[in-house]
């Protein structure tokens, strides 16, 4: 399934599919689910990477500067405080509207 028209309305990420369904995730739930190394986390060649804890949240940490597609495959979100390395597939945002709606963080994979 691919989006026919993404856009952004009163904090949600608004997004029409080719199959005549709709998603809407909350900016906030689609921020604190970010699926990059930063955000997540990594294990790399049995070393793992971390990440600190995000302390300095501001008003423009959840907010979106822009939005672009990537590859065909899924869009790279650029947050208005710098945030920009996560990757959202078209599959991850699919899953990310259903953790949405049961109030769950995404589950990933246990880091070494």
């Amino acid at each position: 399934m691919k989006p026919k028209k993404i856009e952004i309305k009163d904090n949600n990420l608004f997004i029409e599919w080719n199959n005549e369904s709709s998603s809407a995730i909350s900016l906030k739930y689609l921020r604190d689910e970010c699926p990059c190394a930063g955000c997540k986390g990594e294990t790399v060649l049995l070393k793992t990477y971390r990440p600190p804890e995000r302390k300095n949240i501001t008003p423009d940490t959840y907010k979106i500067k822009d939005i672009k597609i990537m590859g065909g495959y899924a869009i790279q979100i650029f947050w208005k405080d710098g945030h920009n390395t996560g990757i959202f597939s078209w599959d991850y945002l699919q899953d990310l509207e259903k953790g949405q709606n049961n109030n769950s963080p995404q589950n990933y994979n246990k880091l070494l």
